[in-house]
């Protein structure tokens, strides 16, 4: 019995101590509801993990990020733009402008040559078979006239024929049809009507005979030297006259369209410096080439001063009227992002609760050089951003709003949830802090990986460069997001997420083609990642071809200085230049 008592005892007090501890409320706040406003309202949450909730500042117990202050959404604002504020703005160099309307004039960049007129030249050939015996013209260059003396020639021929004139000369009386039919087979080896009287004057037999220039010109092509025997109508030189000259312009057939015979092309050569010629299109080329995929346009050009020399580089402009029509919009190039299948751009808007951009998708009319005509998507008197768009949706990818490589928005591909939190990421940036060596050694990898897809589109290797695009793939997989702290997170985040989006549709081309407009997509997220994170690595070169990308241009990177270009390869390997050195 005195046992039952004790443990009724025992239960009575547990009973009475977990009243105490549970049932009595404790005086003031509790400090871990961390849903509860600090003395002045703010919630402090992570952009990385927005589950979590302090009321204060701090470090993100989750991945040790700054923590950022929560605001709640203003109800005049779109809940799918993304918003700036005026510093983040002047930090990512936003500039905007005012959609208007006027006429559209295409400005056509071209790259020629200076060569020779094809009617003008000429190849001198041989009338007669035979040994050279001496040559008058020894080198290429050397200026020729019409009935000068190029070489001697030897014809065992040509001493049988002259034989044969001095025995039909014996029997002129009886048979002077023998007589002129000797005379006229020398005339068929073109030996002047005076050579012929001369030989039959003397009576002596001319053994080395000379072959004189059809034409006056230069010497283009050397094709014989002494001692070579010829056959009637083999070639000894090449032979141009250079007072008439053709430019050849080079058309890409996406320009094709916009040019037509008769149009005034301004030029300019380097070997002239500080003076713009004009000449007028005589001719296109009415076949493509299919390595090149340009036709020729011909500008003929009077060379009598001798000014121009074949070969020489020109720089063109034409300026093509593409409408007339002043309802026609036009936007600069830098607004548009376009990202191979849909053109967007960022539409500013001002509210209450400040300036937010909102992504407008926009259909592209003809490209006017550095600009676009846009056939839908705006209206006359919106504003629009025309420098910074990258930042713009750099920081719309990471707030989970529609953005160049998520149209649709939401989660970012990293698989955060960044809510409306992340757009005070532009107002206060986390604090940046220097790569780890193991950061920089991962993302080295991963630029060797980059580089190896470049070097087979040079080469014209579709399926090297998808095999190297998938160890790319690779080794972008295997970079942990715990390498990059503070800043570097976000930065990281944002471009990796869109490096495997651009990686798988990379992997999913067709054709080299495919590849390579791919690829101009990845090597814009390399060069912002160098230039963002800025890796301890070996120097790289932005290089940019103003041809690729349908004449918009593209960049990449090198190891190299010397230009290599991935997205024409063989057909264009030299075109580009060095825009940029990155330390």
């Amino acid at each position: 019995m005195k046992k039952y008592i004790i443990y009724i005892g025992i239960l009575l007090g547990g009973l009475l101590l977990g009243w105490l501890i549970f049932g009595t409320p404790l005086s003031g706040d509790s400090g871990h509801n961390h849903n509860e406003l600090s003395e002045n309202g703010q919630i402090w949450t992570c952009s990385m993990h927005p589950q979590i909730r302090m009321n204060e500042a701090g470090d993100c117990p989750i991945c040790g990020m700054d923590l950022i202050p929560l605001k709640d959404s203003q109800s005049d604002e779109n809940p799918m733009s993304i918003k700036m504020s005026p510093k983040a703005m002047q930090l990512a160099n936003v500039q905007t402008a005012i959609v208007t309307k006027g006429s559209a004039l295409k400005e056509l960049k071209l790259n020629g040559k200076v060569q020779p007129d094809e009617r003008q030249v000429s190849t001198q050939t041989s009338h007669i078979a035979g040994r050279i015996e001496l040559l008058k013209i020894n080198y290429t260059g050397e200026q020729v006239s019409k009935g000068q003396v190029l070489a001697y020639v030897y014809s065992p021929e040509l001493i049988s024929a002259q034989k044969e004139l001095f025995e039909a000369q014996k029997l002129i009386e009886l048979q002077p049809a023998l007589f002129n039919s000797a005379k006229e087979k020398l005339r068929n080896w073109k030996l002047s009507a005076s050579t012929i009287n001369t030989i039959i004057e003397t009576g002596k037999i001319i053994e080395n005979f000379p072959i004189r220039a059809d034409i006056s010109g230069v010497v283009t092509d050397k094709l014989v030297n002494v001692g070579d025997y010829l056959n009637q109508g083999e070639p000894l030189y090449k032979i141009s006259n250079l007072n008439k000259l053709w430019i050849l312009f080079d058309l890409y057939e996406s320009d094709l369209g916009f040019v037509s015979k008769g149009d005034n092309v301004s030029y300019s050569l380097n070997a002239i410096a500080g003076k713009t010629f004009n000449g007028r299109i005589a001719f296109i080329d009415p076949i493509v080439d299919p390595k090149t995929r340009t036709a020729k346009a011909r500008v003929e050009v009077n060379n009598s001063n001798n000014k121009l020399k074949p070969e020489m580089l020109v720089n063109g402009t034409i300026k093509s009227v593409i409408s007339a029509n002043e309802n026609t919009m036009v936007v600069p190039k830098t607004a548009v992002m376009w990202t191979g299948e849909k053109s967007i751009v960022y539409k500013k808007m001002e509210t209450a609760s400040g300036v937010s951009f909102m992504l407008t998708e926009v259909v592209l009319g003809p490209s006017l050089g550095d600009s676009y005509v846009i056939s839908s998507g705006l209206e006359e008197g919106d504003e629009i951003a025309t420098n910074g768009t990258f930042s713009i949706d750099a920081a719309a990818q990471l707030a989970g709003k529609p953005s160049m490589m998520n149209p649709e928005g939401g989660k970012s591909s990293t698989g955060h949830n960044h809510g409306g939190s992340s757009n005070e990421m532009n107002n206060k940036p986390n604090k940046a802090v220097s790569l780890s060596s193991e950061a920089n050694k991962s993302l080295g990898k991963l630029f060797d990986s980059y580089l190896k897809v470049k070097d087979n589109l040079v080469k014209d290797d579709f399926e090297g460069s998808q095999e190297s695009l998938i160890a790319f793939k690779t080794q972008l997989s295997q970079i942990s997001m715990s390498l990059f702290k503070g800043e570097n997170h976000d930065i990281w985040m944002k471009h990796s997420g869109a490096l495997k989006k651009l990686a798988d549709k990379y992997t999913a081309s067709k054709d080299i083609a495919e590849a390579r407009d791919n690829f101009i997509h990845i090597s814009e997220q390399m060069i912002m990642v160098s230039k963002s994170l800025k890796p301890r690595m070996d120097k790289l070169y932005v290089q940019l071809c103003p041809m690729a990308d349908r004449n918009n241009g593209a960049r990449w990177l090198s190891k190299e200085e010397k230009v290599l270009n991935p997205y024409f390869g063989e057909a264009m390997l030299k075109c580009g230049s060095v825009k940029e050195e990155l330390e």
